[in-house]
């Protein structure tokens, strides 16, 4: 597996971000909380994470859900995949949201999100006076039917 040098800072190294096994595309980010903080049901919560990074140009860091706290509790990132560009020196935060009926506790250090790094490619748009059809045309949301 391919692996890019990416520089961070972080405040403790317990929150550096690691990846769960050996074939992981996301590496793990944890809470950087000094308390325990109650997301409560049906509400949204922005936890920091301690991590800034200096990605490297043409790439960009995803940030994505865990599926396990997404299954088991129905905490997932709002802004999924959350987008951090190559030129932001910021710390990390993700914004975690409660869809459950219940409230969830992130606790300090916990693991709450995972972070890819991605290659990015931009686009020239050319403005065009009509564009090639296709079978699919202007189909929009569910022009397919539901089966």
């Amino acid at each position: 597996m391919h692996k890019l040098l990416v520089p961070i800072q972080v405040p403790e190294e317990d929150l550096i971000p690691t990846y769960a096994t050996e074939f992981s595309s996301g590496a793990d980010l944890r809470a950087n909380i000094q308390e325990p903080l109650i997301v409560a049901a049906g509400a949204s919560a922005l936890v920091p994470t301690g991590v800034k990074v200096e990605i490297p140009l043409g790439y960009e860091i995803q940030v994505r859900p865990r599926s396990g706290l997404a299954y088991k509790h129905q905490i997932t990132v709002l802004n999924t995949p959350g987008t951090i560009d190559a030129d932001y020196r910021g710390e990390i935060s993700v914004i975690l949201i409660n869809h459950g009926s219940q409230p969830f506790t992130v606790l300090p250090k916990m693991r709450i999100a995972q972070m890819v790094l991605s290659p990015v490619l931009q686009a020239n748009f050319a403005l065009q006076e009509t564009l090639t059809s296709t079978v699919r045309g202007e189909g929009r949301f569910g022009h397919t039917g539901t089966n």
